[in-house]
């Protein structure tokens, strides 16, 4: 059950336990030991309080009460009625889990949610939860829509404009249901209007170099496969100068980017984002845009640390390797592991990013990849997750490398690492994924998985991907292969090699042992 802060019943639970603690005061107990003793408890209890404190979370300053007044499950304990109007109001439904009955009126049109919202209060609710018209206006009006601050006004506005929803985000005629208890519902709401608690933001253990020389990052970073923040290497660039709303949208003008199931004009999506206020806010991540604005592939270059992209060997064939990123606050990338085995560095040209990350032998907690690496199952949003799964990794022997990545800075992703990514403000970035011979060799083995028809991404040909790959790069590079498949034999090998010590000593014995 949800609390968005200390909860009248956890409160009870600890006042209960402590008086049940305490001791009664001796009666020879002496003034001053008595006054000491008074001291202490009340300087225990001020702690406690401000190590609960420290556990609340904060909404943000924009946040509206929920629509329609729906509360979490654990208030129906102290609430004056005992009927939860969620149940009375879904019937025989109402065994189903709130999933269920979302996932059942997901099936329906518009016309269809509208007439079931007058069955019952909890048809209301149910049929009115925003998500549900959000994917309508995706799956009907692909990016042709003017966003108004909610999803089901939007559709309505767009679709049938004579019943004269207005367009400046006005929603009227929502009423708030009394007595309506739900987690799933209540944390939707909730996820979307949650300030980020500082203590999320607190760590920052990535190692951080500015003026690094290429053989430096490749020996101490690229080698060992660790992440690394880079400052100072966007100092050239017209896009850090140039890119801020007004230019990006006058240069881009009527060009369309893909922004999740959709493609949209910079404009609209600028409209879309200043009113957004959900759980999983779209976010802008689109692979052509240099092909579909040259202007701006001018602007930016690839730091030196990231020159040597083998990939590029297959010209126009290669996989999607370059995006441009921009997103509200709140938005962002759940936890996932980089496409095709490659490694990435990404710069921040406007705004501030959260990051953590995982090294590859480390799976995060609340994720669970399956067996193939195909899918992965993760919280609903990035907030549900620092909520439920972040304070775990405290007492964790291998930490995630965390940090606040801000404009100018890059930061280098290697490959195989779990990251999770969310955007502190309205940001803009340009990522790239990229192959060097330091990674060449699991790039390959990745390739050529069974599997790889599944697991390839960014090319129509996933199936041939591999072999096209080796045969260009053997063409470009003769022999560099076969070089870097023997200095990796030889470093098992040496991995594997048994010392004088261990050849001579039997660990189970206590003894020696002689194997001359």
């Amino acid at each position: 059950m949800l609390s968005c802060s200390r909860s009248l019943l956890s409160k009870a639970i600890s006042k209960n336990k402590k008086s049940k603690n305490k001791k009664r005061p001796r009666k020879s107990i002496s003034k001053k030991r008595a006054y000491d003793d008074i001291k202490v408890v009340v300087e225990e209890e001020e702690e406690e309080m401000e190590e609960e404190e420290e556990g609340e979370f904060s909404l943000k300053s924009s946040a509206s009460s929920n629509t329609h007044g729906v509360q979490p499950l654990g208030n129906l304990f102290f609430s004056t009625s005992s009927v939860n109007s969620r149940n009375t109001g879904l019937g025989n439904l109402r065994v189903l889990s709130d999933e269920l009955v979302l996932d059942i009126f997901g099936l329906l049109d518009g016309p269809q949610l509208g007439v079931l919202a007058i069955v019952s209060k909890s048809f209301y609710v149910f049929s009115n939860h925003e998500p549900l018209w959000r994917n309508l206006v995706l799956d009907n009006l692909k990016g042709e829509f003017l966003f108004n601050g909610f999803w089901k006004s939007t559709y309505v506005a767009s679709c049938y404009p004579s019943f004269g929803v207005h367009r400046n985000g006005s929603y009227g005629g929502c009423f708030k249901v009394r007595d309506f208890f739900s987690d799933y519902l209540f944390q939707s709401w909730l996820c979307a209007n949650l300030e980020m608690k500082p203590e999320w933001l607190e760590r920052d253990n990535i190692v951080r170099k500015k003026g690094m020389s290429v053989e430096e990052f490749v020996l101490n970073f690229e080698e060992l496969n660790k992440p690394v923040l880079l400052e100072g290497c966007l100092d050239n660039w017209d896009a850090l100068e140039k890119w801020d709303r007004e230019y990006l949208v006058k240069v881009c003008d009527d060009v369309r980017f893909a922004v999740g199931p959709v493609e949209m004009k910079l404009e609209d999506y600028f409209r879309y984002s200043d009113l957004v206020r959900e759980e999983r806010p779209l976010y802008l991540f689109d692979p052509k845009f240099a092909e579909k604005v040259p202007k701006l592939g001018m602007e930016y270059e690839v730091p030196m640390y990231f020159q040597e992209d083998l990939f590029s060997v297959l010209g126009n064939e290669r996989p999607d390797y370059r995006w441009v990123i921009i997103g509200p606050a709140g938005s962002g990338s759940s936890f996932h592991i980089d496409p095709n085995s490659t490694s990435a560095w990404n710069a921040i040209i406007k705004g501030s990013k959260k990051w953590v990350l995982f090294p590859p032998d480390v799976v995060p907690p609340g994720v669970h990849p399956s067996p193939d690496g195909s899918e992965v199952a993760c919280p609903v949003s990035i907030i549900e997750w620092f909520m439920n799964f972040y304070g775990a990794t405290k007492n964790w022997k291998k930490r995630p490398i965390e940090c606040i990545c801000k404009a100018g800075e890059v930061i280098f992703v290697p490959n195989g690492w779990w990251h999770l990514v969310i955007n502190l403000e309205e940001s803009i970035a340009i990522t790239q994924n990229y192959v060097s011979r330091r990674n060449l060799l699991n790039v390959l083995d990745f390739l050529k998985r069974p599997n790889a028809s599944t697991l390839v991404s960014g090319t129509r040909d996933r199936v041939n991907l591999h072999d096209k790959f080796r045969s260009a790069i053997e063409s470009s590079f003769p022999g560099d292969i076969d070089r870097l498949e023997k200095i990796a034999e030889e470093k098992k090998a040496l991995e594997k090699k048994v010392s004088f010590w261990d050849s001579v000593s039997d660990s189970k014995v206590g003894a020696f042992k002689f194997s001359f």
